[in-house]
């Protein structure tokens, strides 16, 4: 028996790819196996190849696969391109309508299953999915039973007679293709897993809860690839708990608004990707002017302009960190894992508040939209901190006004909310005087940036760099951010076998970038590998500039708009250590 395994199905977007694959890991996962998704999608609605790959194993994972097991395909062209990756001795199970044919040199074996055909029989070609996926299902010997639970979960809305004729054309692929394979395959038999529940959700799922948890009450957002899953998610929750999710006419509405109402008194966010991001500069310049909370969700794709919208990149740093006019003070974090997503939002609210400044966090596209397993969430771990929000003050004289931006030692001022009684203040995007009122005097213009740009300089949060460094002096350190984290994770394995000393580290706080935390670090490695996907080396740019140590920093960069292979970065890792000659 194997102890993982990877499933791929393959076809047109809109066959049914993404229902397949949402009710084939539904079942494994009530089965308590790990899993980790990678979906490949067109930028169209409808049309254009389409793939979603699942990594399934009785340990927790956190990276694709670099090969392939089985693969499911609806047309030639998933063949064709995804039958490279199969490893040897691999599956396919093809619809024979098309009269699949496997490229030359792949050693695999295909079964044509009369999937459409199957589907007709039944009443209608839309159920070629559940054909397909249960001639996959049947293939690893697993509970028939399981998956059709799933099947029932997935339509039951739809009522018994449609859940009935999809459990009936998961039976009867799994009969045609036991029987032209003989039974289950038993070179792929997974060992059983721990039958423990665990949460399987996509990052962006995470953050929309994290979001409820934080007493967020209102998103203004407007939708856009690959954010909108959160907005989607807060439309169901937010009502629950009294609030609201307001689709907006484009981002600057969007960001606006959402300064108004934390002006308000009223937690609220938004989300985008970078062309959101852009247009969002001029209004993330008020928040840092006015000192108030913000929280902004950046969820990496390919850029630049529409660029590759469905496709991984990490190209928004540089964006995030200088993007706007003027000098502000802003924060900028990056979750490294599902877990991160839920508690690092939470923190995002907490840091807005405290400070009086715009958060953004900084996600990509795979941890966005990949669908992880992930360990039950530690509720009790929640605290809300509101900071320097006062609801009841001293009434002022006549014609005396709130100090709402009076000068402090920590540079956060007192915040009232509009129309506490002894709150009254101005409040403009001009430079200011401590009542808010403008003043273009040079000295208060100088304090009045002191004050600012100053209340972040003690700002570490939790795990700022998540460190695994086990060697007092590594051959070899890789630094990552988002995503990569797991993917680093098996290729060190593989280095370590190697006979290299490796170390990693998850740069967590992008800014401001914790140079007193890392650079212990990197003096105490010989080679420093910098993973991310971008053509310009931007986080390796921020280490550089804060940390120094310039002549052992390599960079590893990918940009293709595909995420990291643990394979791509254990080879690349040995050429730039030459960590062979160890």
């Amino acid at each position: 028996m194997i102890s993982q395994l990877s499933w791929k199905i393959g076809g047109q977007q809109g066959e049914g790819v993404e229902s397949t694959d949402r009710i084939f890991s539904t079942a494994l996962n009530r089965l308590g196996y790990y899993l980790y998704g990678y979906r490949h999608f067109s930028s169209r609605i409808k049309g254009g190849h389409t793939n979603n790959k699942i990594r399934i194993s009785t340990q927790p994972i956190r990276a694709i696969s670099d090969d392939l097991d089985i693969l499911v395909a609806f047309d030639q062209e998933s063949i064709d391109l995804n039958a490279p990756e199969l490893r040897p001795g691999g599956v396919v199970v093809a619809d024979a309508k098309f009269k699949p044919q496997l490229p030359e040199g792949i050693d695999a074996r295909l079964f044509a299953v009369p999937i459409t055909a199957i589907a007709e029989e039944l009443g209608t070609s839309l159920m070629k999915n559940m054909v397909a996926s249960g001639a996959s299902w049947a293939l690893l010997g697993l509970p028939l039973e399981v998956f059709n639970q799933a099947v029932e979960e997935e339509f039951g809305r739809k009522g018994p007679a449609i859940v009935e004729k999809n459990v009936e054309a998961v039976k009867r692929g799994a009969e045609f293709v036991l029987e032209q394979a003989g039974g289950p395959l038993e070179a792929f038999a997974l060992e059983p897993a721990d039958g423990k529940q665990k949460l399987f959700m996509i990052g962006n799922e995470a953050i929309g809860l994290g979001t409820v948890a934080a007493g967020c009450r209102l998103m203004s957002a407007y939708p856009i690839t690959p954010a909108s899953e959160i907005m989607e998610y807060l439309i169901k929750k937010l009502p629950k708990f009294g609030g609201t999710v307001v689709q907006t006419e484009d981002e600057i509405a969007a960001v606006t608004m959402a300064i108004g109402a934390n002006y308000a008194g009223v937690r609220t966010m938004t989300a985008s990707a970078g062309p959101g991001l852009s247009l969002m500069m001029e209004a993330i310049g008020l928040a840092g002017m006015t000192e108030q909370p913000l929280v902004i969700v950046d969820t990496q794709r390919g850029g630049p302009s529409t660029g590759l919208p469905t496709k991984q990149e990490q190209s928004d740093l540089n964006a995030m960190v200088y993007g706007t006019h003027g000098e502000i003070p802003k924060v900028v974090i990056a979750p490294a894992s599902i877990e991160d997503c839920f508690y690092d939002t939470v923190e995002a609210f907490n840091i807005a508040e405290e400070y009086q400044v715009p958060v953004i966090i900084m996600t990509d596209l795979q941890l966005s939209l990949g669908k992880q397993s992930c360990e039950p969430l530690d509720y009790d771990r929640i605290e809300i901190r509101r900071g320097k929000l006062q609801r009841e003050l001293p009434e002022l004289e006549p014609n005396v006004l709130f100090k709402r931006y009076e000068l402090t030692e920590d540079g956060v001022s007192p915040r009232s909310l509009p129309g506490d009684k002894g709150g009254l203040h101005h409040v403009t995007g001009v430079e200011h005087d401590e009542t808010g009122r403008p003043s273009e005097n040079a000295l208060n213009r100088k304090r009045m940036m002191d004050k600012r740009l100053g209340k972040l300089d003690r700002l570490l949060i939790p795990e700022a760099i998540r460190v695994d460094v086990p060697h007092e002096r590594p051959d070899i350190l890789i630094i990552g951010m988002g995503s990569t984290g797991g993917t680093i994770e098996e290729a060190r394995s593989r280095l370590e076998q190697d006979g290299a000393a490796t170390g990693q580290i998850q740069v967590r706080q992008i800014h401001p970038f914790p140079a007193e935390q890392l650079t212990p670090y990197l003096e105490a490695a010989s080679t420093v590998i910098v993973l991310e996907n971008n053509a310009t080396a931007q986080l390796a740019a921020q280490i550089k500039l804060h940390c120094g140590h310039a002549d052992k920093i390599r960079s590893l960069l990918k940009y293709d708009g595909n995420p990291f292979l643990p394979s791509e970065v254990y080879q690349a890792s040995k050429e730039m250590s030459h960590v062979g000659h160890i």
